[in-house]
């Protein structure tokens, strides 16, 4: 078993801060500035990779050596269109009601950067809508949980009410991949239910 090491999440989120504390792990965490916007003819899943990466990278100079950083990017894609936080109240009306009652893939890359060494994976799942009405739509924006995720909803939250079926992993879809980021986790030398003491 590697030593332990020290974990920092290059990410402000909420949502993958309880993923990690729920599997009892200790970590710093901050946002990074990445920018963000899709490459022309890039694919979603080759585009979340990308920034996964950047994102660790980018955190690396302001984190001790030798801690290991986390880092992660939540896409949404239907018929080639990517579908990333909604920019106002009517581009989230927009995703919705093209999201409405249609299934859509929600990819996750994850990436962990330990010194010179990275990591990464690549979690799809597919997420089917029930139909959305307008009223419905506006009621959820208003709600404030569309404004800073992917696709404008939270499966998590009230927007778990619209999902008709889920093929794939759950907590990919909220933001953070429990499988594949806990193994990334272990070979990297952190411990992911570790016996006590250890």
């Amino acid at each position: 078993m590697p030593d332990k090491k020290t974990l920092h999440l290059a990410s402000a989120s909420p949502r993958r801060r309880e993923i990690l504390e729920s599997l009892g792990l200790r970590f710093t965490f901050a946002g990074v500035d990445v920018d963000e916007k899709r490459l022309d003819g890039e694919a979603a899943e080759v585009m979340a990779l990308r920034l996964a990466i950047d994102k660790a990278v980018a955190a690396g100079p302001d984190i001790r050596r030798g801690a290991v950083i986390l880092a992660a990017d939540t896409v949404v894609t239907l018929g080639g269109a990517v579908f990333g936080k909604p920019v106002s109240r009517q581009d989230a009306l927009n995703m919705l009601a093209e999201l409405s009652g249609r299934q859509h893939t929600v990819v996750t890359a994850v990436a962990v950067l330990c010194q010179d060494d990275i990591r990464t994976a690549v979690s799809e799942s597919a997420v089917r809508f029930r139909e959305i009405n307008p009223d419905e739509a506006a009621q959820y924006w208003q709600s404030g949980e569309p404004r800073d995720k992917a696709g404008a909803y939270a499966i998590q939250g009230k927007g778990g009410l619209f999902v008709e079926s889920l093929a794939g992993s759950y907590s990919g879809v909220v933001g953070l991949p429990v499988f594949e980021t806990a193994r990334m986790l272990r070979e990297a030398g952190v411990h992911v239910l570790a016996p006590t003491g250890t």
